[in-house]
């Protein structure tokens, strides 16, 4: 169970990376006549944030802190790209769609996140002292 978990989060922040990557960051940095090198910028950005949450998701050595800040970082993420691309592709008329995710849904992941990974990681441990 624990390594689909860890394969959903990976795919998940992979997605939401790659999206982000190319269409806020390389599109506006890099001519439209290098389509390659904006396409090879997020993915090897992508490639890299899965890495880190695979290794992050479930590490059993990480304390309470970490898991948690890990949790708020990756479901802020996610949040955040729902919120802000999410009204891009579903209300395209809707002028101030984006705006969702950076005041509402990136910043209500991150707390949700982070009480989640708290109450995650207090679970662990309490469950790692019982045994």
């Amino acid at each position: 169970m624990r390594i689909v978990v860890k394969a959903i989060v990976a795919a998940v922040v992979f997605l939401a990376v790659y999206f982000f990557s190319f269409w806020v960051i390389f599109a506006q940095v890099i001519p439209d006549n290098m389509p390659w090198l904006m396409m090879g910028g997020a993915l090897a950005a992508a490639t890299a944030a899965a890495w880190w949450a695979w290794r992050k998701t479930g590490a059993a050595e990480h304390g309470v802190l970490a898991t948690a800040v890990t949790w708020a970082l990756v479901l802020g993420a996610i949040g955040f790209c729902v919120g802000f691309f999410g009204p891009l592709i579903f209300a395209p008329d809707a002028n101030q769609g984006p705006l969702l995710g950076i005041f509402i849904t990136g910043p209500l992941g991150f707390v949700l996140g982070g009480v989640a990974g708290l109450v995650y990681a207090l679970w662990r441990k309490r469950k790692a002292q019982a045994a």
